[in-house]
């Protein structure tokens, strides 16, 4: 090969070695350029979640790329702000609050709730409830709320208690009655009551009324009436009578079972009888000699006259200056019996006069009005009538039915005495 030949291709490759090296430094170049202003169009992007700072430089456009390009998953419920979709602008700073689920109860009412509340206070607000003064909630409202934690929330209301002669008012936040007395410290005797029952519901403004309950017995002395009986005397003219013996009272003790509510009585129940002392009956001697004949004091002498006894005297009956006495069939009655109004046959209201002594009589052989002796009753105004009682029969009147039975049908012996 010749030599101009060979010269001209040693220049030709230096040329070509030449142009590839500044080709190469062209690139690069750019390249650089391209990568120091790719770097610089870089957006500053700080995300701060629970105290903690992650500062990047992205090309990101929106906060959600962001979010993706730091590999961090928002959920539902979660707090960004600026918001998921806003555009990377700048230096940018990122807040991510994550939601926690809580278990909220509120008035016996439970949800789940996902929140993003710092404190309980907080999440109350967020659930937009005002807790009153007397209003329950658990755990306390500084609190820092905690994943899956529970919340309960109970409304104060008021309720008017009526207990031991006193009425106030008490907030509660309470579900039942017997939650309530217990809580207010109000303790139940075994016989008291409360209104309404101890378990029942409360859940709005209510009354509650304790009735205090007592049991007590009740001893009432009353006197039982002696009985007078008479006797035939020979000794004593015919007409004159003599007390032999005194008649006493006897005395009976009722022990009434006796029923208090609030210190007033609501029932009374005889449960025992005890005579403490027998009755002890009047003794009358009734003269039964015939008057002596008498001789007049004329000049001449009187006819001689016998006494004779112009009435007859029955075993019945007999008549004495004291009235008329008579051996009579006699039972029981009340003012509330079968068909009786209460009200005598002379105006006399029994159920007002449970205790007064009053015999319906046959008016044809008792007069209406009259006082009357009736032996182991004592003396009694003839006031009433009844269709059953004809001839020698008399009803006495008693305060109870107990008593009535026990003085059942028996023969006795009166005095009409006037």
């Amino acid at each position: 090969m010749e030599p101009s030949r060979i010269s001209s291709l040693f220049s030709n490759l230096n040329f070509g070695k030449k142009l590839t090296i500044s080709i190469l430094s062209f690139v690069l170049v750019i390249g650089t350029m391209s990568f120091a202003i790719y770097e610089t169009t870089k957006a500053n992007v700080t995300v701060t979640t629970d105290g903690e700072e992650v500062s990047i430089r992205t090309h990101a456009n929106t906060v959600a790329e962001v979010m993706e390009e730091l590999g961090l998953q928002v959920g539902e419920f979660d707090e960004l702000k600026p918001a998921i979709n806003e555009k990377i602008t700048g230096n940018m700073s990122i807040s991510w609050k994550i939601a926690n689920e809580v278990n909220v109860v509120i008035n016996g009412d439970e949800e789940q709730v996902w929140t993003t509340a710092d404190s309980v206070e907080d999440l109350v607000a967020e659930l937009k409830i005002t807790v009153k003064e007397h209003d329950k909630i658990s755990p306390s409202l500084d609190t820092e709320i905690q994943p899956e934690m529970n919340v309960t929330y109970e409304s104060a209301f008021m309720v008017r208690v009526k207990s031991d002669g006193e009425e106030h008012e008490v907030w509660t936040t309470s579900t039942t009655v017997a939650d309530f007395l217990e809580r207010e410290s109000i303790t139940l005797g075994e016989l008291d009551r409360v209104e309404p029952a101890l378990d029942e519901i409360l859940n709005s403004e209510e009354e509650i009324k304790v009735v205090r309950v007592e049991k007590v017995t009740d001893v009432v002395e009353e006197t039982v009436a002696f009985a007078t009986v008479t006797k035939n005397d020979s000794s004593l003219q015919k007409g004159n009578e003599k007390v032999v013996e005194s008649g006493k009272n006897g005395l009976v003790e009722k022990h009434y079972e006796v029923i208090l509510e609030d210190g007033e009585e609501v029932s009374r129940e005889l449960v025992k009888t005890e005579t403490t002392r027998e009755s002890t009956d009047r003794v009358v001697a009734v003269g039964t000699r015939e008057p002596t004949p008498t001789v007049s004091r004329s000049s001449s002498p009187a006819p001689k006259q016998t006494s004779t006894n112009s009435g007859s005297t029955s075993n019945s009956s007999s008549t004495s200056p004291s009235g008329k006495t008579m051996t009579v069939t006699a039972t029981a009655y009340t003012a509330n019996c079968n068909g009786c109004s209460g009200i005598t046959a002379t105006g006399i209201n029994l159920k007002n006069n449970r205790n007064m002594k009053v015999i319906a009589v046959d008016p044809n052989v008792i007069p209406l009005g009259s006082r009357v002796h009736v032996e182991g009753y004592g003396t009694a105004i003839a006031g009433d009538t009844g269709g059953a009682i004809r001839g020698n029969k008399i009803d006495v009147h008693v305060p109870t039915k107990n008593e009535a039975y026990r003085w059942g049908n028996r023969t006795v012996k009166i005095t009409i005495l006037d």
